[in-house]
């Protein structure tokens, strides 16, 4: 399947070193699941961590999620040996961290054949996201905004307005080229309200979903990311009026009182596509 065709609600980060966690994962309802063999893991465990997770993935248990690997920088002492070994791990894409250059994924592209992804986490990398995103193996991006705020000098804001040119340059760059692009992480684990307040801003934007850091974020960023039953009502009688009004000669229908166009219509499509794919996860 077309990994860009996934959902990818909710994309959780787990440490590629814990055994329990990578057990607990196997029953969480994700979409998809970054395993982390860096920042989540400390440089003493680094290379024990790549054959605890190995070990774990050719295990299975993960279903349809998507599995992500993290891997260190390639400028890292770690990252060259992390490419090689997540290139042989049953995952479905590698993630390199702090991308500021097509020319890093094409060394990335040298070690595996796996898709690409990029976490899009410095000013160099906002402002050269364009490129970034054209390259050939690259299917999605992830948000590190807790790198990026670092290296702005931003503080947070509840509205994000900080972000909000970052966030913008990534998407524009990702929706140019056909990636799926996912929201960075909300830091208050425990704070359901500020969590849905900015999933919702998330969704709005155009982002596909959200990365997370416990599983208790899961529930709220998978509703705020799915059509919800009107949305997809809505959909179906749009597509039905339209087929009825070109049966008629008419280029245009009218549901709702708004009128129906083809753009609208193609909307609607991909709304019932994102509701057939994540009910395909579930089966």
């Amino acid at each position: 399947m077309d990994l860009t065709l996934r959902p990818y609600r909710s994309v959780l980060y787990i440490p590629g070193s814990k055994d329990r966690a990578l057990d607990k994962a196997r029953g969480l309802p994700v979409d998809a699941i970054i395993f982390d063999l860096e920042d989540a893991v400390s440089p003493g465990e680094k290379p024990a961590a790549r054959e605890t997770l190995a070990a774990a993935l050719s295990l299975g248990g993960y279903g349809k999620r998507t599995k992500i690997v993290r891997i260190n920088g390639l400028e890292t002492e770690w990252g060259e040996a992390d490419a090689r070994a997540a290139n042989d791990m049953d995952c479905d894409a590698v993630l390199l961290p702090k991308v500021e250059s097509p020319e890093q994924l094409d060394a990335l592209a040298r070690l595996t054949d796996k898709p690409l992804w990029a976490m899009m986490e410095t000013p160099r990398g906002m402002l050269n996201a364009a490129a970034i995103g054209a390259h050939p193996q690259l299917m999605g991006m992830v948000m590190g905004t807790n790198d990026l705020a670092k290296e702005l000098n931003s503080r947070f804001r509840a509205d994000r307005l900080p972000m909000m040119a970052s966030l913008g340059l990534c998407l524009l760059a990702a929706k140019a080229t056909g990636c799926v692009i996912v929201d960075g992480v909300y830091n208050a684990f425990k704070d359901d309200a500020g969590l849905k307040a900015e999933c919702d801003q998330g969704r709005d934007m155009g982002f596909d979903g959200k990365t997370l850091i416990h599983p208790a974020q899961v529930e709220i960023t998978n509703a705020a990311f799915a059509p919800t039953e009107a949305e997809v009502e809505l959909a179906k009688r749009q597509i039905a009026a339209f087929e009825e009004a070109e049966k008629a000669g008419q280029g245009v229908a009218v549901v709702d009182g708004k009128i129906v166009e083809n753009l609208h219509v193609a909307t609607a499509q991909s709304v019932l596509a994102k509701a057939e794919a994540i009910a395909a996860l579930g089966e």
